[in-house]
């Protein structure tokens, strides 16, 4: 059974996992007061050209968004996000559990927000009595794969700053995204061009966690009291500082989202050549194609996949493969040779 389920089906490489053994024994100070974290943050404020900067580390994607939205905005505050958007298909309501409306603009088939896509809703909430904008959400990945250049998130941000907003960058596949063919964005262009954005360790390397860099100095104030409320402090805070400071110390973390991205293309490649239908044309590490039933239920005995959406076509359905740092090319070839067969 081939596994292109997701990219967190697997553990850690073993240098992040040597990592967490060195510390396993030796004592540490609780609550993220540690000197791994306190290295890990240094180390990604550096990576990033952003002294200025707060890093905050938490466990797992859902959280940090819910937590981070709670913490921007004020009770009558909105997020501006796209309708394909993890916080709008995957997160169980979590930012509106905590009081904020999400309003959803019609992102097309790469998933990403544009200026002319956020301004009509801009215009459809001047009146009082309505929920306020406050934040754009963008993810880099996107849910389908798409990444930002330099010129599309640099144009968010102008428009963000003209009309008061902030700019929130969900970064659970950042590494997918940045060592993408495709783009053009680094970590400090991130600092520079968005309030606050996180790097997924999850989803590349890590077994979890996930840092939030805060690049805009109005949103640090505070912000442990209400992860601390909303339960994203993790008492062993240097499980997730040594994780980091092991993925960034060396270029790991770029290392591994090259591999996964690498052994995606190669399976898109392989499903080209078969004529297999996509969904999107990728530049990360998911691949989305569209299958008829019978082709479904014949995947089923030999690969671990997820059904995305339904298809436009009658009886067919969009599903996602994923590749990730334990990929390797034989596992791509031997999918690719049974699929042929299919």
């Amino acid at each position: 059974m081939y596994l292109f389920r997701n990219d967190y089906s697997f553990g850690a490489p073993p240098q992040v996992l040597a990592a967490l053994g060195e510390t396993s024994l030796e004592g540490n100070v609780g609550y993220g007061e540690d000197g791994y974290c306190r290295r890990a943050e240094a180390l990604l404020l550096d990576l990033c050209q952003c002294p200025e900067g707060k890093v905050e580390f938490l466990t797992g994607g859902t959280q940090v968004n819910a937590v981070a939205m709670a913490a921007f905005l004020r009770p009558w505050e909105g997020v501006l996000t796209a309708d394909s958007s993890h916080l709008n298909g995957h997160e169980a309501g979590a930012v509106e559990a905590a009081g904020h409306k999400l309003l959803l603009a019609p992102a097309g088939p790469d998933g990403k927000l544009r200026p002319e896509l956020l301004l009509p809703i801009l215009e459809e909430h001047q009146n009082p009595h309505t929920v306020k904008p406050r934040v754009v959400e963008v993810a880099d990945a996107t849910e389908s794969g798409g990444v930002y250049t330099r010129a599309e998130l640099s144009a968010l941000s102008a428009f963000c700053r003209d009309n008061g907003l902030l700019l929130y960058v969900d970064g659970a596949r950042l590494g997918a995204a940045l060592t993408s063919p495709q783009s053009d964005l680094t970590l400090p262009d991130l600092a520079r061009l968005a309030d606050a954005f996180t790097i997924g360790g999850t989803k590349n390397g890590a077994l979890m966690g996930e840092a939030l860099v805060l690049a805009n100095p109005a949103l640090q104030p505070d912000f442990f009291r209400i992860k601390k409320q909303m339960g994203g402090v993790l008492a062993k805070g240097w499980l997730l500082g040594a994780q980091f400071e092991a993925l960034f110390r060396d270029g790991l973390y770029f290392e591994l989202a090259r591999r996964g991205n690498a052994m995606a293309a190669r399976l898109q490649a392989g499903l080209k050549a078969l004529d297999w239908q996509l969904w999107v044309d990728s530049p990360t590490n998911q691949i989305f194609l569209v299958v008829d039933q019978v082709r479904r239920s014949a995947l089923q005995a030999i690969c671990a996949f997820e059904d995305w959406r339904p298809a436009r076509e009658s009886g067919h359905t969009v599903i996602r493969l994923v590749t990730c740092f334990a990929t390797t090319p034989e596992d791509v070839d031997g999918f690719l040779t049974a699929a042929a067969r299919l």
